[in-house]
């Protein structure tokens, strides 16, 4: 199958969990650092500056996803609440590990196939390194597999960046994630595509969100 053909069939594929949400606005812009090549677990020391326009602020009271943080999202970003029912069909989908997806952010209203996904762990003990290894644990697929300590806003933090198969292209994707410990327990945010190529190209508003946290 050719990847365009595959490109068009993605998007339904991806959107199986999504749930009604709100539309994001811009109010501003910022700028981050572009983490270099797929694949990296650091940013490229060659790497330039990418501007990013920001939207609306997610998580607080009001917002499309109420969460235990909060963090600006990309203009044109499109966030929606997930709320997970064990006994529906696409219960499997909504859990990883011993997180819940509780929010899906969609790129393709910004031009990207591709989401930032939100899941939150219960154990309100549980550091950020032991929530993200649970996490990655939950994905039978992950491979070449590193971590790092880093911040997000001023919070302590983990990231994780691994590959993936994508069954459609016949090739592997980089996938990453950051957590941080909340008194409500561990939240990670993560970063997903439909190819490396997909992945490397959002990157700017997943550094947005882990650049801008706050907990909630």
């Amino acid at each position: 199958m050719m990847r365009g053909a595959v490109r068009a069939l993605v998007p339904a594929v991806l959107a199986a969990v999504a749930l009604a949400g709100c539309s994001s606005s811009s109010d501003g812009s910022d700028t981050v650092p572009d983490t270099g090549s797929s694949g990296d677990s650091a940013p490229s020391k060659a790497a330039e500056s990418i501007t990013v326009e920001k939207g609306v602020t997610l998580g607080g009271p009001g917002s499309a996803c109420e969460l235990p943080v909060t963090f600006d999202l990309a203009a044109d970003w499109k966030p929606n609440a997930v709320e997970v029912d064990p006994g529906s069909d696409l219960a499997e989908l909504g859990q990883q590990g011993s997180a819940t997806m509780v929010c899906e952010i969609d790129a393709k209203p910004a031009g990207n196939l591709g989401y930032l996904r939100v899941w939150q762990g219960k154990a309100s003990d549980t550091d950020p390194r032991k929530g993200l290894e649970d996490f990655v644990a939950g994905d039978p697929n992950a491979s070449k597999v590193s971590y790092k300590e880093t911040e997000a806003g001023s919070e302590k933090a983990v990231e994780v960046t691994y590959t993936v198969e994508v069954e459609l292209l016949d090739e592997r994707k980089t996938e990453r994630a950051f957590s941080v410990t909340t008194p409500k327990g561990p939240v990670v945010v993560h970063l997903g595509g439909l190819d490396s190529e997909e992945h490397q190209q959002m990157l700017p508003a997943y550094e947005l969100a882990k650049k801008t946290l706050k907990l909630g």
